[in-house]
């Protein structure tokens, strides 16, 4: 666990050998180059993110990753009932509280999409606990959230809207890199990221579904037992855990 900001690149250490300085004067010689922490994680860096054109020499990698998947409940409904500044407030409250844990996890929020975020784990930063880490971070976000969400809802003036997060997460090999050619972007893609997201979209507000291989992952950490859901665009039902 990152407790606190890393003076040095992280990913660059582990997979590159290379001390990249992310903070103080040493730093400042590698800004001029546009080597900067990464938005997706501060502990990393910008090389990070170049690192499958300009360093791996590949578009693409597998790699065994952790996908979490979180959706901010409610938000939809609001958007009909509610001003501009409160749906602005209500989105900030959720990105920082699912920064805060991705990072402190040494995971990467890799994207925002509306109301939705997607983060990976074991990818810059190599972790052989990730699947855990993940389940980690989900838990810090709700217990988070929880704790703001009744303050939050009077402020915007929610009223009956029910607002929560749903996170769904999934662990296995993972195609990670950068994909598309006019409009280029770094990110994993495969049935594990489509596993991921079902398993957020089946979840209920305040609540985390894992699957049997996070489970087998976690240390005996999920103790809940399994039920089959019919996930949109897979065949067979897919045993999920409450974590």
């Amino acid at each position: 666990m990152t407790s606190e900001p890393a003076t040095i690149c992280l990913g660059c250490w582990q997979n590159l050998h290379m001390p990249i300085p992310l903070r103080g004067p040493l730093s400042a010689p590698f800004r001029l180059f546009g080597i900067k922490p990464s938005r997706m994680n501060p502990n990393t860096c910008t090389i990070c993110e170049m690192a499958f054109s300009k360093v791996m020499k590949a578009r693409a990698v597998t790699v065994d990753a952790t996908i979490m998947f979180a959706d901010l409940r409610g938000y939809t409904a609001l958007t009909q009932t509610i001003a501009q500044d409160g749906l602005s407030l209500l989105l900030d409250a959720f990105y920082d509280d699912c920064a805060a844990a991705i990072w402190r996890y040494d995971g990467i929020l890799n994207k925002t999409i509306g109301d939705a975020v997607l983060a990976i784990f074991n990818f810059p930063v190599r972790r052989q606990d990730h699947a855990a880490q993940a389940l980690m971070a989900a838990r810090q976000i709700q217990q988070s959230f929880a704790h703001r969400r009744d303050e939050l809802a009077r402020s915007i003036g929610a009223g009956d809207v029910e607002i929560g997060i749903g996170i769904g997460i999934d662990s296995g090999d993972t195609n990670f890199g950068e994909f598309g050619r006019t409009h280029r972007d770094l990110t994993a893609v495969g049935t594990v990221v489509n596993r991921a997201a079902r398993a957020q979209a089946a979840a209920k507000a305040g609540e985390i579904l894992v699957t049997s291989a996070v489970r087998d992952r976690s240390h005996d950490t999920v103790m809940s037992d399994g039920v089959d859901y019919a996930l949109k665009g897979f065949d067979q039902p897919v045993r999920l855990y409450t974590a």
